[in-house]
């Protein structure tokens, strides 16, 4: 019997040719496998009926642990005996079999790791070894199918003994594309700010020394350039910040161990399975009682970031040096991409760093650390990137045509839709500079291209002025197909309909801002989501914006506007008047607009919340996004219901004046944990009780929660445990982002109508 499979899915890069090979050979079958140029696999077996059917389920339940099957179409024929044993063929570079991708990078593996301590191995202390199981895979590839020519590692001839390991079928390495070693494979090195070589040979346990001293490193990875110093130690970050422009946003650590994380910080058991998993992400921990890394790390906040060693490279910087973690941010300049290049780095941030720690294998696409915090025992993930793009979500609902997604304007992501899968990219950033603006149409061209993507329609935000929105209507030209505009939390809320499989529901969405049908922002919505559209059910009060997106960055405007006509607004101005950047001049500056009262308005949940931590002393600039609100969340910890407020809700609305104003009044008899957690509870009990309302009138069982104020623990699971008391299903992001980086995927959700 002769059976011809043709084979989509994460298949490339993931050792799927050498386990078809093993599994061939151990079935007694002939024949050959081989790469297809869109990214999926041929193979054609040859041997007696038994053998080849129980080979064919073998494909299916034995594949490697990286691999993923999309489909598997098979044609049998009869034997024609013209092969004498099996083998890997080299590649076909056609192909136009949609739906295949490359896989994401993954961690290094346990054998690697043990190979590179192992004094006897040809590669002790190798940076740069890895498996086919292991190692850089999608920030690598050039273009598909996924041979070494197509990637980054086509500089790099392999030596007579990686040859031999590439070669033999029984080797963990057998058609590895990144395998080398120090005789043939990148070489990593040291300079000094100036990009003048520093002899040494150690650097990579140089720089851990280095970095123990209170040296400011830039480190070379994977997907792009990391920022490195101690964590220990106060100085050095605050110089960082100073050079940055990052005064208080928190930085990302990597810890040297999971036992090393939990001396500084509280590690669940489902914490400690992400941070050991393959992806090995950022995951926000809580900090311990016994917290002793420098309060510069993530200030005012209850909780920090924290990822492992994820590759040989880094797991040699802690060998000896003493600190338990080191800061480990990505190296960009403000809203610009994390910098690839050592010409870039050398050049934008020799005034930033003391030293660079520099390989020489070239990064075909940047891609930074993916960012998960755990919620009542589940997962949101905040940025989905490094381990996970651009392996698809699996959809439960099959689209009729393909759609591109390009995303929002922060925190963006594009993504296709391509029938029961959609393939996210990488983070990509706010489209503010045109380097984003560059990097998201390059992610946007490489994913439809490794995907072999027929685009039959665009979808983007229905905000007319974003960048994102001219760049949806510049592919949909070119690509001959049509634009449609979603709205920004519709949008939200389809993601959580497409990731769920949920058909109809009650969607609470909340967060900073977002285009209103009306013109208005809106950020603090109740939206009845089918397929067939929306309907606005109710909102949060709309409240003036003193100064537009003045109003954004320095809270105490949000809390004059809310108050005004119910306490003097310089009474909330002038005790403050420090905090705002042209004093008292600024101060009567909002006085007066205020009395003129043609303020915009705004629905946002982010903007009371940060009004709220204005007026608790807080927060009253927002340095980064989400910086007042998150600080409030903080804050909270110990704290409980002082105030007890009852929801008010009119008619569709539910008020915030009444919320605010108490916090303002009470700010002398309680404290101001106890009123933060007050004024948070009130907003998710009283969103919670409207949307149990509407779901009643309309008869609709499934109430969603989506949107960036997603990620604020104590709202999202005040109001899960309300809305399941009261027999409804509550449902959340587990696989897309609850914030602006699930946009892209939305907004293809919403175009295609599933």
């Amino acid at each position: 019997m002769r059976a011809e499979a043709t084979v989509t899915g994460i298949i490339q890069g993931v050792g799927f040719r050498p386990f078809v090979y093993r599994l061939a050979v151990e079935h007694g079958l002939v024949g050959f496998v081989r790469n297809r140029g869109d990214a999926g696999v041929d193979i054609v077996v040859e041997g007696d009926e038994q053998s080849v059917k129980s080979f064919l389920e073998s494909l299916r339940v034995r594949k490697p642990p990286l691999a993923r099957i999309h489909t598997m179409n098979v044609r049998f024929g009869a034997d024609s005996s013209q092969f004498r044993s099996f083998s890997i063929h080299g590649s076909f570079n056609g192909g136009d079999l949609s739906g295949s991708t490359i896989p994401p990078d993954v961690s290094i593996c346990g054998p690697c790791l043990r190979e590179l301590r192992d004094e006897g191995n040809r590669r002790f202390n190798y940076f740069f070894i890895t498996c086919t199981d292991c190692g850089p895979r999608y920030t690598m590839v050039r273009r598909a199918p996924y041979d070494r020519p197509n990637t980054t590692m086509d500089e790099f001839p392999m030596c007579s003994d990686c040859e031999a390991e590439y070669r033999d079928p029984l080797n963990r390495r057998f058609h590895a594309q990144t395998v080398a070693c120090e005789k043939c494979g990148p070489r990593i090195f040291l300079t000094d700010s100036k990009g003048k070589p520093i002899g040494s040979k150690d650097p990579v346990r140089e720089v851990g020394r280095l970095l123990d001293e209170g040296y400011i490193v830039a480190v070379k990875g994977n997907g792009g350039f990391h920022i490195a110093t101690a964590t220990t130690k106060p100085n050095p970050i605050i110089r960082l910040r100073g050079t940055k422009h990052r005064t208080q946003k928190p930085f990302a650590i990597m810890a040297r161990s999971l036992e090393a994380a939990r001396s500084f910080a509280e590690v669940s058991l489902e914490e400690a399975e992400l941070l050991s998993s393959p992806i090995k992400p950022i995951v926000l921990l809580r900090k311990s009682e016994n917290y002793y890394l420098s309060e510069e790390v993530s200030p005012k906040l209850h909780n920090v970031g924290v990822m492992l060693p994820y590759t040989g490279l880094h797991a040699m910087l802690f060998d000896r040096a003493e600190e338990p973690a080191f800061v480990m941010t990505s190296a960009n300049p403000p809203n610009e991409p994390i910098i690839k290049e050592n010409d870039e780095a050398l050049r934008r941030l020799g005034s930033v760093v003391d030293y660079f720690l520099l390989h020489n294998r070239k990064i075909a696409h940047r891609c930074d650390d993916s960012v998960i915090r755990v919620l009542d025992g589940g997962q949101s993930i905040i940025r989905r990137s490094r381990g996970y793009a651009p392996a698809p979500i699996q959809l439960r609902k099959l689209s009729k045509i393909c759609v591109l997604g390009v995303g929002g304007e922060l925190n963006s992501t594009s993504c296709v839709l391509l029938g029961g899968r959609a393939f996210i990219s990488q983070h990509v950033g706010d489209v503010e500079t045109i380097q984003t603006y560059q990097f998201l149409r390059e992610t946007i061209e490489h994913l439809v291209e490794l995907t072999k993507s027929r685009v039959e329609a665009v979808a983007c935000d229905l905000h007319p002025r974003f960048a994102s929105t001219a760049l949806a209507k510049e592919f949909a030209e070119k690509l001959g197909c049509d634009v449609f505009p979603v709205q920004h939390h519709y949008a939200h809320l389809k993601s959580l309909m497409g990731e769920s499989g949920v058909e109809e529901m009650v969607g609470v969405c909340c967060d900073g801002f977002g285009y209103g049908l009306d013109g208005k922002a809106w950020g603090g919505e109740i939206l009845h989501c089918h397929n067939n559209g929306f309907q606005r059910v109710g909102h949060l009060e709309e409240q003036p914006m003193v100064g537009g997106d003045l109003a954004t960055r320095y809270p105490l405007r949000m809390a004059a506007g809310i108050l005004d006509g119910l306490v003097d607004a310089e009474k909330i101005l002038l005790p403050n008047v420090k905090q705002l950047p042209h004093g008292a001049r600024e101060a009567e500056v909002i006085v007066k607009q205020l009395k003129q009262g043609s303020n915009m308005e705004t629905t946002s949940c982010g903007r009371i919340l940060d009004a709220v931590s204005a007026l608790l002393g807080i927060c009253f600039e927002r340095t980064y996004e989400g910086e007042p609100a998150m600080k409030l969340e903080s804050t909270t910890l110990g704290g409980r219901d002082v105030l007890k407020l009852e929801p008010k809700i009119n008619g569709d609305t539910v008020e915030t004046t009444n919320l605010v104003y108490e916090v303002y009044e009470k700010r002398g008899l309680f404290s101001a944990g106890d009123l933060a957690y007050s004024a948070q509870s009130y907003i998710a009990r009283s969103l919670a009780q409207l949307a149990l309302e509407k779901a009643d009138e309309l008869g609709v069982k499934a109430i969603g929660f989506s949107g960036g104020v997603a990620y604020n623990g104590h709202i999202a699971v005040t109001m899960k445990r309300i809305v399941e008391r009261n027999g409804s299903s509550f449902v959340t992001h587990s696989q897309i982002p609850p914030g602006d980086g699930g946009i892209s995927f939305g907004q293809a959700v919403a175009a295609s109508k599933i």
